[in-house]
């Protein structure tokens, strides 16, 4: 029995296109959801920076009053990964767009 891997490979190679062809389809049908999670991700980032500067000027009116307060807006610095991540999406939405026009 000869395997035809070029058929396989082939199908294979399909199959993981049509996914990824669903998946950017799905996502930007959902882009203004994105959109408005970025919004508020970089609204929770007002408080973050005070903070940041209240530390680096050493003033304490924000910072170093409670552990907790300092590690909740020390963390929002970590959930601005999603909003560059998200925002990276979006680009590369747009280019395949703007591609798939030419």
């Amino acid at each position: 029995m000869v395997i035809a891997w070029s058929t396989i490979w082939k199908g294979w190679l399909s199959i993981v296109m049509n996914t990824w062809t669903r998946f950017w389809k799905w996502y930007e049908d959902k882009i203004l959801g994105s959109i408005i999670i970025i919004a508020i991700i970089q609204f929770i980032q007002i408080p973050h920076m005070l903070w940041a500067g209240d530390i680096i000027l050493e003033t304490g009116y924000i910072s170093r009053i409670h552990p907790a307060l300092d590690w909740l807006l020390y963390g929002v610095d970590l959930i601005e990964l999603i909003s560059i991540v998200n925002v990276a999406m979006i680009l590369f939405s747009l280019a395949r767009k703007r591609h798939a026009l030419r």
